[in-house]
């Protein structure tokens, strides 16, 4: 008796196996054939479920990065104790920086300064 039960349910467990195996495979596109219109269109839908499940999620782990890297500025720019100077995002440098910049055709190149 307890080797029929076995039987039996190894002979279910198969056939959700094999169940599992097909829906899988249509669900990759494969095996469609035999697929009526109903059956693809429910696959569409599920897979447009899915979908959106997928970028639902992807988008909020974005948002969280976002936040993560905002938090992680502010605290890299916030003033420290005992620190007189300011962060370099407001600091103004009247500085001349000399550039690599030629206009014109290579051999009447002129150089340029930048201000």
């Amino acid at each position: 008796n307890q080797d029929q039960h076995l039987k039996e349910k190894t002979a279910t467990l198969e056939k959700k196996l094999e169940i599992i195996e097909v829906s899988r495979r249509k669900l990759l596109g494969e095996g469609l054939e035999t697929s009526s219109i109903d059956e693809m269109q429910q696959i569409e839908r599920q897979l447009e479920r899915s979908l959106s499940n997928i970028r639902s999620r992807k988008n909020q782990f974005f948002k969280e990065h976002i936040e993560k890297l905002k938090e992680k500025c502010r605290a890299e720019n916030a003033p420290t104790p005992g620190r007189d100077e300011e962060p370099l995002a407001d600091t103004q440098t009247s500085e001349e920086v000399e550039t690599e910049l030629f206009i014109g055709w290579p051999e009447r190149r002129t150089q340029c300064k930048r201000r």
